[in-house]
């Protein structure tokens, strides 16, 4: 397979009323159904800086895409009408309805993991597979205090935008701070403050804190409604969604399985990235579902 930069795998489509950025690769040979990923909502975020690493690996053996969620990336940055998970769910169905393409797996982190979960509530025959890595509005955390840590530094940098805010930020993500590198800092900065980008953060912090939708984002409440073959998947030292936070959806979600790793935080996918696509891998096998015909 040729090398899979941004620029050869960077796509656009038209959904709904907005223009969403992927980046798409990899074609599934059984005819499998295609694999959709959605990122988590740090600053910064986007479907290439949470998948990058994982694009090559998951494009062997699915018709693989990278969405960057409304307000994200490269994506349009509307204002946020009502919660959230359920916006960004809306505008992602109407993406694939521009692809023509009925059914996905779909694989969410974080702020993606909560509109993973939404648009499997709202639209059950979309979906094939749920993997969830430390899902928001999913996750509810039993022992832990409110907000965790991850969060508080999330707030920090919403109130001063800095490299040094940015680099607190990433350090709470993973164990290995060797992956807190100049770099990153520097890439993640630079879309965190590019033109619209504090404003689409602003929009989609504030979906949840309406006091007419903000309960939309409990997830967790309607976990048992879940009827897909659901995997949780969880850093056992995540200092955003602490691990307690995965017993609820375990305990609900009739077809829920749990996997956990060792030495790893938020970030799965980057810090665990060839024993996340194994057990990821390995566990859509298990369950194949072919593209409808």
């Amino acid at each position: 397979m040729p090398e899979l930069t941004k620029e050869s795998t960077r796509r656009s489509v038209k959904a709904g009323e907005l223009t969403l950025n992927y980046y798409e690769a990899g074609a599934a040979a059984d005819g499998g159904l295609p694999l959709v990923m959605l990122h988590g909502g740090g600053p910064g975020a986007s479907a290439w800086s949470n998948f990058a690493r994982s694009l090559p690996l998951f494009a062997q053996q699915f018709r693989t895409l990278l969405v960057d969620q409304p307000g994200f990336g490269d994506s349009d940055k509307p204002e946020i009408t009502g919660n959230f998970y359920e916006f960004a769910a809306d505008a992602v169905v109407a993406m694939l309805d521009e692809l023509g393409i009925e059914k996905v797996h779909l694989l969410g982190n974080s702020l993606g993991g909560g509109t993973a979960v939404r648009l499997a509530l709202k639209y059950p025959k979309r979906v094939g597979r749920l993997i969830l890595m430390g899902p928001g509005g999913l996750s509810l955390n039993l022992f832990h205090a409110d907000p965790t840590e991850g969060i508080k530094r999330l707030y920090d940098f919403a109130a001063n935008p800095s490299a040094e805010a940015m680099r607190a930020f990433i350090s709470v993500m993973v164990v290995n701070q060797d992956l807190v590198t100049d770099e990153l800092v520097a890439e993640r900065l630079a879309d965190a403050t590019k033109p619209g980008a504090r404003e689409a953060m602003a929009s989609m912090g504030a979906s949840f804190m309406k006091p007419d939708t903000y309960e939309d984002a409990f997830l967790w409440r309607e976990a048992y409604k879940i009827r897909h073959h659901t995997l949780l998947t969880w850093g056992r030292e995540d200092r955003v969604n602490p691990i307690d936070g995965a017993l609820v959806g375990l305990k609900l979600i009739p077809k829920a399985s749990l996997h956990v790793f060792p030495n790893c935080g938020h970030w799965a996918q980057i810090e665990a990235a060839e024993e996340f696509f194994t057990v990821a891998s390995n566990y859509l096998a298990l369950h194949k579902e072919r593209v409808p015909k």
